[in-house]
């Protein structure tokens, strides 16, 4: 791969041209050595490249956790509205990157930002079942019933049927987690709706095995390790 490409595809708020120049200056090192050509070829998988003395390392694809905050939308984009794309840091804004999934406009939480279209289709896939944990605050007190309810796969809107789904009351009787294992419109909020329920406040804690960061505070971000990413699919 050229240096130039290299450095810009890593990392997107260093451009071509700003690569040019700072080879230029003697500011682009590829192991160990200054580099004046911005055109070199270099094997970016092995090479160590450091940019003003900073070391850049090659990601084939990226996996960003997001804190999303309320009136952000899950989109590449959002006409009157942020994206979840325009809040990362600029350094995160690589080419190809997508949310993963959606989460409502006023739902907070754990979104995926990926490049990586094959783990998408995967985590996606209806076949797949990815469980996705919410935790949620009712409008009025979570009944005993509840639990039967969403194990049974729920009857929404009259006739779409939904999959066996996992409640669990919290001890405040107004807060609740829920387990589901696909993706309807609205779910959360629609079933339970159908049990007499309204949901004021959701927030997603987690996708597959991997948890919401807890430290992690709304509208920031941070970068999966590889050796987390499989938790994405974990049943």
């Amino acid at each position: 791969m050229r240096l130039d490409k290299f450095i810009s595809s890593q990392r997107p708020d260093i451009s071509r041209s700003m690569v040019k120049e700072l080879c230029r200056k003697g500011m682009v090192s590829v192991n160990g050595q200054t580099v004046k050509k911005p055109d070199t070829h270099i094997d970016e998988s092995r090479a160590e490249i450091c940019v003003n003395g900073e070391r850049i390392s090659y990601r084939e694809h990226l996996y960003i956790m997001l804190n999303k905050p309320r009136g952000v939308v899950c989109s590449s984009k959002g006409g009157r509205s942020r994206t979840v794309l325009e809040i990362i840091p600029e350094e995160y804004r690589r080419s190809g990157l997508f949310p993963a999934g959606r989460l409502d406009k006023d739902t907070e939480g754990f979104v995926l930002l990926t490049d990586d279209g094959e783990l998408a289709h995967k985590m996606l896939s209806p076949k797949s079942h990815v469980p996705k944990t919410y935790f949620a605050r009712l409008e009025k007190p979570w009944e005993e019933g509840y639990a039967e309810a969403f194990a049974g796969g729920m009857t929404i809107d009259g006739n779409e049927k939904c999959l066996p789904a996992e409640f669990k009351g919290g001890k405040d009787p107004f807060e609740c987690t829920l387990v589901l294992h696909e993706g309807k419109f609205h779910q959360v909020k629609r079933m339970f709706q159908a049990l007499g329920n309204r949901v004021v406040y959701l927030r997603r804690i987690s996708i597959g095995s991997l948890p919401l960061d807890p430290d992690l505070p709304l509208g920031k971000c941070l970068e999966i390790l590889h050796k987390d990413v499989e938790k994405l699919l974990a049943r």
